[in-house]
């Protein structure tokens, strides 16, 4: 069976990065508008879109959401992928992240198992709004930070609380701790535990987030980069935006003969719905 193409994602500032980690970091909704632009033209089919309030800390917030949303539009066009992400950031309650989500409407949004569904709590809440974000037609990616996460989550599937059968997943590699560098290898105890055959897309941290990239590309999955996890190419030097990152990501692929996923291949593979070509 042929490949399915590469979805490129670029997340281009995250929850904690500001400017002074980077002049380039996009912050304000004009930045981070110009920013998708760019990064569409380098070849990301989707943006993994944060905001951030006037001091520069992580917000969810619907307005916020609703701006920044309009300037990707108005800068990059129609195409590209819009992700929202539900992230709480230990700021928000699951009800919260939620809440948001219901409120954007957006095409997209990135949800941590994790947070959304913590063990121990009652699952009817977020099974009630998967439910409903599955019938409004909202692309969910589900981030995994663990093999371990990756059972739980099948569980919840074979009970019901997740809809479908195989969904589009995350696979973190590695966390949000000072001098993370994540390798290659560390996608194989995700890669063992899918069993169900899940869609697939890995983020790294550090300098070797494009190897990791290229990796997950050779192996049939996808890639999430950008300066939220990594501010450096891959010899090393400081990459001048998140066009670059994307860019070496998009080189490694083609190198390797994976073609790019446009925005409307993207969305055809995260609904699962994409039909290969013979």
């Amino acid at each position: 069976m042929p490949w399915a193409p590469l979805i490129l994602a670029v997340a281009p500032n995250g929850a904690r990065k500001v400017k002074a980690d980077h002049p380039a970091i996009p912050l304000s909704a004009d930045e981070i508008g110009r920013c998708a632009a760019a990064c569409a033209d380098a070849g990301a089919a989707m943006i993994h879109l944060h905001v951030r309030d006037r001091d520069g800390g992580h917000i969810l917030d619907g307005d916020a959401y609703r701006d920044a949303i309009a300037a990707v539009r108005r800068e990059a066009g129609p195409g590209i992928v819009i992700q929202v992400t539900s992230e709480a950031v230990g700021r928000y309650s699951a009800a919260e992240q939620m809440a948001v989500v219901r409120d954007v409407r957006p095409e997209a949004v990135s949800l941590a198992v994790r947070e959304i569904l913590p063990e121990g709590a009652d699952e009817r809440p977020a099974a009630e709004f998967l439910a409903w974000l599955h019938g409004a037609d909202i692309l969910p990616q589900f981030i995994l930070y663990s093999r371990e996460d990756l059972a739980r989550f099948d569980d919840l599937i074979a009970r019901g609380v997740v809809p479908g059968a195989r969904r589009f997943v995350l696979f973190v590699l590695g966390r949000y701790t000072a001098g993370q560098r994540s390798r290659p290898t560390d996608m194989l105890p995700f890669l063992a535990g899918n069993g169900r055959g899940h869609e697939w897309a890995v983020c790294a941290f550090g300098a070797h987030e494009t190897a990791c990239a290229v990796t997950a590309a050779g192996l049939g999955g996808h890639a999430r980069v950008g300066f939220e996890n990594n501010l450096h190419l891959p010899d090393g030097a400081l990459a001048p935006d998140n066009a670059a990152l994307v860019a070496a990501a998009a080189r490694g692929g083609a190198d390797i003969g994976r073609p790019l996923a446009g925005p409307d291949a993207a969305r055809a593979i995260m609904a699962g719905r994409y039909e290969p070509r013979a």
